[in-house]
């Protein structure tokens, strides 16, 4: 039996792992590898059966995973955090909350007629959405940046919240259905232990960790112990009060002043995701899939007022007096799976309901599951296809997540950050983060392969990685990290491996990468270049000032580090190919001390072969415009030459055309005199003739003829 139970113990650790393997291998919510995992095992074959391997220790079991899950949730909800992410995250955890628990309450209790008490634990259990669904499925959806902001911090802040709403309608249904307990009092004591105990444990834990009371190694641990111990004293002092006081408590801690709890967050995270993994394993193998099907229509129509009722309606209301467009509400509207928060505390409260032997506890966990199962698989399949119907997908991915925030990683952020390139900056050195955050420069302060930054990181528009920090250890687990995530030829690093070390010897993969800016490029390097005057520096790549004018004025010292293009894109230079830059490009650059003076010197020899060309160039257009000139009169005596020999030949040609006028003029005048004369001279002959007539005429009449003929004449006959 002990063999037995030693071996589930195993399986169910080492089927956590691949199926956390899994979800991250196929870019979707773990959730879903572990609940198949769990029917697989549970319902389908029979081998894992929670209640017969634990028996009397699956309660507690279940109960101090529960504690641990929703403290870990609530060291995360810092009220300031929840200001600097707009009114719509505000809306949504507190206004869109109570609307969903309103819509889906009435229907668990018309639909599949719950008692009201279970549908309002029902209701509160599926408010929340949570990091752990949410974060996988924006990565493979990518919409907007806005949006995935808004969904992420939604699923963050809506974990503590929404367990706190169903801790205390669990409280109120367990006090008022133990007919020996006065109910008021029991719900007092809950709520002033809930409240009073776990405020003040966070208060003396924030304390003891500010005055620094726990050695670093012990810190994580000792916060998990006094965790537990309130949890188990809260609950002896009131019976299920435990889950409220740890729930405050750790609220109290993400919002003391002055209490670094990242170390502890990071170390509950690990807990959790294995606490996560394994509690969801075996409340699926819990699972009677014949009290599921039993669920029927009335199943289905809760899960659609889920989806398509309740989700939209507080999406619509919580957006009243915020500046989102009609499109990005309705990609909003469709987007909201459920969690693990809901199955393990679902799962808890329905074991401590049956044993009260409240009517329809045994409903509740069905119900959750199915809810579960709907949203995160719809959702997911559909989800993209919408939010590119609705064009609200991200562009490209041009933007930058830089490990590392010297001096050098902040100069380089801030000129691309200038060319609205988007830029994280991610370190462990709180000073550095410091002096990125006073130059407006958006960080992440801790680990950027560690799972909570996976839940907290935007990494929306993010495309690239580049790994610039000092720490040796630390820089491969973020290379590989972002490469699985990104991809290998999305991740470069800086070549800081040691070589004649053998502690230091690396993969030849991941060698293949260091070749940020060049392939001998080091942070020692840059750091020391930084350290003597150099300078980060933007030149534009024309056809009149190409990478080879740049070459020359700046020499070999200069150090290209990223262009950008006429259409946006971002390009970062690597040893891996050879530097070929077009023009038309911005190029960002490193230039030492050395390249700098060089540039001096260069721009000065530049200057004075500019000043020697202008003065040739004006001496030039000096004989130019004196030829021109000389050209010029020549051209102007030319044209009077010829202006005077066409005045010569109109003059010539005036001439003779008043001669020939002349001639004309004479030779009419002859002919006239001589029509006249030939005139004159018809007009004699006619008178002669006439006179000559009369003459005759007289003639005839003095002198009788002998007879009627005429005389004779001498006259000679006109012909």
């Amino acid at each position: 039996m002990v063999e037995h139970i030693t071996g589930m113990l195993a399986l169910i650790g080492v089927l956590s792992l691949l199926c956390q393997w899994v979800g991250w291998k196929l870019r979707l919510p773990a959730i879903l590898p572990l609940l198949l995992c769990g029917l697989l095992l549970g319902p389908g074959l029979g081998i894992l059966d929670p209640d017969e391997i634990f028996g009397d220790l699956l309660f507690p079991i279940i109960s101090l995973g529960v504690a641990v899950i929703l403290f870990e949730g609530a060291l995360t909800l810092n009220f300031k955090e929840i200001k600097e992410h707009g009114r719509m995250v505000t809306h949504l955890v507190t206004i869109g909350a109570f609307i969903t628990w309103a819509c889906i309450a009435p229907a668990a209790h018309f639909l599949l007629g719950f008692d009201w008490a279970i549908a309002m634990l029902f209701g509160a259990l599926v408010v929340v959405t949570g990091p752990t669904v949410i974060v996988p499925m924006l990565r493979t959806v990518q919409p907007k940046s806005n949006l995935a902001s808004i969904l992420r911090w939604e699923g963050i802040v809506i974990d503590p919240i929404g367990a706190l709403l169903a801790v205390l309608v669990f409280e109120y249904i367990a006090v008022t259905a133990d007919p020996t307990t006065h109910v008021l009092y029991a719900l007092g004591m809950t709520l002033v232990l809930g409240f009073g105990l776990g405020a003040l444990a966070g208060y003396l834990t924030g304390l003891a960790i500010r005055k620094n009371l726990f050695p670093h190694y012990l810190r994580n641990t000792a916060v998990l112990t006094i965790m537990l111990g309130i949890f188990v004293g809260s609950n002896i002092m009131q019976e299920e009060s435990g889950l409220l006081t740890v729930t405050v408590m750790g609220i109290w801690l993400a919002n003391m002043r002055g209490v670094d709890i990242a170390d502890i967050l990071e170390f509950k995270e690990t807990l959790t995701v294995l606490l996560i993994s394994a509690l969801f394993i075996l409340l699926a193998a819990r699972l009677d899939s014949g009290a599921m099907l039993d669920l029927g229509f009335g199943g289905i129509g809760v899960l659609l007022v889920t989806m398509f009722i309740a989700r939209p309606l507080s999406i619509w209301i919580s957006g009243l007096g915020t500046n989102l467009p009609s499109k990005e509400k309705w990609f909003l509207s469709w987007v909201a799976p459920r969690g693990i928060v809901a199955a393990a505390i679902s799962s808890l409260f329905a074991i401590k309901l049956e044993t009260v032997g409240l009517e329809g506890a045994s409903s509740i966990v069905p119900l959750v599951f199915l809810i579960i199962i709907g949203t995160v698989v719809i959702q997911s399949l559909t989800a993209g296809r919408w939010a590119t119907f609705l064009g609200v997908k991200e562009g490209s991915n041009q933007g930058l997540l830089i490990f590392g925030a010297s001096k050098f990683s902040r100069e380089l952020a801030s000129i691309l950050i200038s060319k609205n390139i988007k830029v994280i900056l991610a370190d462990n050195n709180w000073d550095s983060i410091r002096q990125a955050r006073m130059d407006n420069i958006p960080v992440y302060f801790g680990n950027p392969a560690s799972e909570h930054a996976s839940n907290f990181m935007d990494l929306s528009g993010i495309g690239r990685v580049l790994v610039m920090s000092p720490y040796r250890q630390l820089n491969p687990l973020v290379t590989f990290h972002f490469q699985d995530l990104m991809g290998t030829e999305k991740v470069y690093g800086l070549n800081n491996a040691d070589s004649a070390s053998a502690r230091h010897q690396l993969s030849e993969s991941y060698l293949k990468r260091l070749c940020l800016f060049g392939e001998n490029i080091s942070y020692a390097k840059i750091a020391t270049l930084m350290a003597k005057g150099a300078v980060l520096k933007i030149t534009n790549i024309t056809e009149n000032f190409t990478f080879e004018h740049f070459k020359k004025r700046y020499g070999e010292s200069a150090m290209p580090l990223v262009y950008l293009t006429k259409e946006g894109k971002v390009k970062v230079i690597s040893g891996v190919e050879t530097i070929v830059l077009p023009v038309g490009i911005e190029l960002i650059s490193l230039l030492p001390q050395e390249a700098q003076d060089q540039a001096i010197i260069q721009r000065a020899l530049d200057d004075e072969a500019d000043r020697q060309a202008k003065a040739l160039a004006d001496a030039e257009a000096k004989a130019a415009a004196e030829a021109r000139a000389i050209r010029e009169a020549q051209e102007a005596e030319q044209r009077a030459i010829e202006k005077a020999r066409r005045k010569e030949e109109e003059l010539a040609q005036f001439e003779e055309q008043e001669k020939a006028r002349l001639l004309a003029e004479e030779e009419a005048t002859l002919v006239k005199q001589e029509a006249s004369e030939l005139a004159k001279e018809l007009a004699a002959k006619e008178k002669a003739k006439q006179v000559a007539m009369v003459t005759t005429e007289s003639t005839d009449d003095v002198t009788p003829a002998d007879d009627d003929k005429p005389a004779p004449t001498n006259e000679p006959k006109t012909v």
